[in-house]
């Protein structure tokens, strides 16, 4: 019978202190990662919450109410296969029920937490792909400032000035878990690691492969369209790096493939497998297509060190990803299905990651590198300039006036008044996507999801139109309010308040009227 065999990688004399009496020194990337996750952290609490926080704070609060059978997100209706609900929303509903705190509360406290696995999981993923000590400290650089010279902004997108408003959302979180399944990957597949126990065949224990594909099932699970660039991502790594192969390993291999699918198919609160074809939310996606040079052009600067490594080897695990991607991104321009666009954040990371790791080479350097070096300088400069100071630089210390990250009302001076689960019926732009967020429950939700069927949901909207139309008669009106319950409305200040209504409270910033309507 076989046995296992403990292979150690030998240690050079001299290279490391006795372990009682070393003294510890920080790692260029330990020191850069820390004042970047201090920086980012405190501009992260500046800024006032927008966007799709609203909806991610209301799952939050209708799981704090009810863990195992929250409602629908926005609306008053059952939740039941909403992919709102998953694994990291669970867990922040759970923190809520056991602290007390309401959804935007919540919110604020997870951005540190996604921005440590973020940085946590960049940095191990790019120590897989060298031993450069400067390669990280680089990459974390580069993949904050360089994109283009016009604003990105969008959940899953990982420069400055997005993430000052995006850390909360669970495509932040389930990133930071892609580069650490990455870096778990790429060393399984190099063959890499300090200390590694070999069993029968010298292949790596089953439990590894196992664990691995737990990761990639709670990415999916996490969120979908991260999932699709990150089994792509594990994908190239395998390809590039997994040179010998046996039945034995392609086994492992396909072990991890299907812990990971099983782990996303035993999740009781939804089928992800369901949502691979719902077209409802990819018409509003159209728009990631549009202005890419303006938003990513920052990001070709890496296209020579990808090409530089793509002529050294084809099979180079930065290439194979970056092309994976591309083809993704562009079946979804071809095809209709525009969501796949959601991918285009990634898909700058091997660009960004190659560049790091060319620049992070010991010096001399020759001069191609030379200028190679130079013109990303300048690139992350006029990045910074042109697009991101503004999510760093305080207005009261802006000398030049930077271009801030959204600045959206918030709508504490209304729920005040409103109990949690009652309806409000309100179309105003900032309200409709943020309200929800306090508790209450919209007559119409503002996003398509997959448990409330889309055409209920047009109808929805249609009658809060109607309720809104100036020619509207008081018996269409009170149609409405009985048809959804509505309890409460929120105006704009071109709406007028209807003879029936009773003004409770008013915004000095925004002119909104909250009044009270039904019962």
């Amino acid at each position: 019978m076989s046995t296992g065999v403990l292979v150690r990688r030998r240690t050079v004399d001299g290279a490391t202190a006795l372990r009682g009496g070393g003294s510890w020194r920080p790692t260029p990337y330990q020191c850069a990662g820390f004042l970047f996750f201090l920086t980012m952290t405190l501009a992260f609490w500046r800024v006032p919450l927008c966007c799709d926080a609203g909806q991610h704070a209301a799952v939050v609060e209708r799981l704090k109410d009810d863990l195992l059978h929250p409602r629908h997100p926005m609306a008053d209706l059952p939740g039941a296969g909403s992919p709102y609900y998953s694994p990291y929303a669970v867990a922040q509903g759970a923190f809520a029920r056991w602290t007390g705190l309401g959804g935007w509360e919540v919110l604020r406290l997870t951005g540190p937490l996604n921005l440590l696995v973020l940085v946590t999981g960049l940095g191990r993923f790019v120590r897989v792909l060298t031993p450069r000590p400067w390669a990280p400290v680089l990459a974390l650089a580069a993949t904050a400032l360089l994109w283009g010279v016009e604003r990105a902004w969008w959940s899953g997108y990982l420069n400055l000035m997005s993430m000052t408003g995006n850390l909360p959302y669970p495509s932040a979180f389930a990133i930071g878990l892609a580069f650490w399944a990455w870096a778990l990957t790429g060393a399984r597949a190099r063959g890499t690691g300090a200390v590694r126990y070999l069993g029968p065949g010298g292949l790596r224990p089953l439990s590894g492969y196992a664990g691995l594909g737990l990761l990639y099932g709670l990415i999916l699970l996490v969120h979908p369209i991260t999932a699709v660039a990150a089994a792509l991502g594990a994908l190239a790594l395998v390809a590039g790096w997994q040179r010998r192969w046996s039945a034995a390993l392609a086994g492992r291999w396909a072990l991890t493939g299907a812990v990971a699918l099983l782990t996303a198919a035993c999740w009781p609160y939804f089928d992800v497998f369901a949502l691979a074809g719902d077209t409802s939310v990819d018409a509003m996606h159209r728009r990631l297509y549009l202005d890419l040079p303006g938003q990513f052009g920052l990001a070709l600067l890496g296209l020579p060190a990808l090409l530089l490594r793509a002529r050294r080897s084809w099979r180079d695990p930065l290439v194979l990803m970056f092309a994976l991607d591309c083809a993704v991104v562009a079946y979804g321009w071809v095809s209709g299905h525009y969501t796949y666009g959601r991918a285009l954040g990634l898909t700058l990371v091997p660009l960004q990651l190659a560049l790091a790791v060319e620049l992070a080479a010991p010096r001399p350097w020759p001069v191609w590198r030379g200028l190679l070096g130079g013109a990303a300088a300048a690139g992350a400069v006029a990045g910074l300039l042109t697009v991101h100071a503004g999510a760093l630089v305080p207005p009261a210390a802006d000398p030049v006036g930077f271009r801030r990250p959204p600045d959206w009302p918030a709508y504490d001076w209304a729920a005040r008044h409103i109990a949690p689960g009652e309806v409000v019926l309100t179309d105003g732009y900032y309200a409709v996507h943020a309200i929800a967020g306090y508790g209450p429950n919209l007559a119409a939700p503002a996003w398509p999801d997959a448990a409330l069927d889309e055409r209920e949901r047009l109808r929805r909207v249609a009658d809060v139109r109607a309720y809104l139309d100036p020619a509207s008669t008081r018996a269409l009106r009170d149609t409405v309010v009985r048809r959804y319950t509505v309890r409460w409305l929120l105006l704009t200040p071109a709406q007028r308040v209807p003879e029936e209504a009773v003004v409770v409270a008013w915004s000095r910033r925004t002119g909104e009227v909250l009044a009270r309507v039904g019962g």
